[in-house]
C-alpha cells in the first residue's frame, strides 16, 4: 500500500461521540468513501495484500462491503458475491447458504448468507471487510465458504482492530490497525 493512501485513510477517519448514554465512541469512515483518491486506491491495495492468491470471487458483508467488495474484485480480476444479513438491506429470494455469527462486539448474533448458486467447489474466495473487531461476521462467512465447497484464500480488511488469534484464524491482512487510528486521535478513545 502506498504511504499516500495510508495517510489519507488516517486523515479522513474520525471517532464520533454518539451522545449521552453511549459508553464508547463510534467509527466514522464516511470520509473514505467521499475521497476519490481512496476510492481509486483501496481496491488495489486490499487485493495486493494477497498477491499470489488468485481469488475467483470476493465475498463481502453488507452494508459497507457492497461498496468495498466490488472495488477489490475488479482489482483482483475476480467476481463479487455480496453477503446479506437477515433483516438487512435485502432478503434473498433464491437458495441462500446461511451461518450464524458468534457474538459480535455488541454481543449480537446475526445470520449472514450468500446466494448458494453463486459460490461452490472450485471457487477461491477472498473475504473483504472494512473493519474487523471480533471477526464474528467473517467467521460465519468462512463457514459459508467451507460449506459451499469453496476454498478461503484469505481475508483482507481496511482496519484490523482484533486480537492476533482472530487475525491468524481468519488469515487476515489489513491496511491499518486500530492502533494506527487511535494514534491519529489521541485522547479520544
Amino acid at each position: 500500500m502506498s504511504v499516500v493512501l495510508s495517510r489519507r485513510l488516517v486523515e479522513l477517519f474520525r471517532w464520533v461521540d454518539p451522545g449521552p448514554g453511549s459508553s464508547h465512541l463510534v467509527s466514522d469512515t464516511s470520509g473514505w468513501w467521499r475521497d476519490p483518491e481512496v476510492l481509486t486506491g483501496v481496491g488495489p491495495a486490499l487485493a495486493g495484500l494477497f498477491p499470489a492468491a488468485r481469488p475467483t470471487v470476493v465475498v463481502a458483508p453488507e452494508v459497507t462491503g457492497l461498496l468495498l467488495g466490488p472495488l477489490v474484485a475488479v482489482a483482483a480480476g475476480a467476481g463479487f458475491v455480496p453477503a446479506y444479513k437477515v433483516g438487512g438491506q435485502r432478503q434473498r429470494a433464491g437458495p441462500t447458504r446461511w451461518a450464524e455469527t458468534p457474538p459480535d462486539y455488541r454481543g449480537r448474533r446475526l445470520r449472514i448468507g450468500v446466494d448458494a448458486r453463486r459460490l461452490g467447489p472450485g471457487d477461491r474466495v477472498l473475504l473483504v471487510d472494512d473493519w474487523v473487531a471480533t471477526g464474528a461476521q467473517l467467521d460465519a462467512l468462512d463457514r459459508v465458504v467451507r460449506d459451499s465447497g469453496a476454498e478461503l484464500v484469505g481475508t483482507a480488511a481496511v482496519v484490523a482492530a482484533c486480537p492476533p488469534y482472530v487475525a491468524e484464524r481468519l488469515r487476515l491482512r489489513s491496511l491499518l490497525t486500530g492502533d494506527d487510528l487511535d494514534r491519529a486521535a489521541p485522547g479520544l478513545t
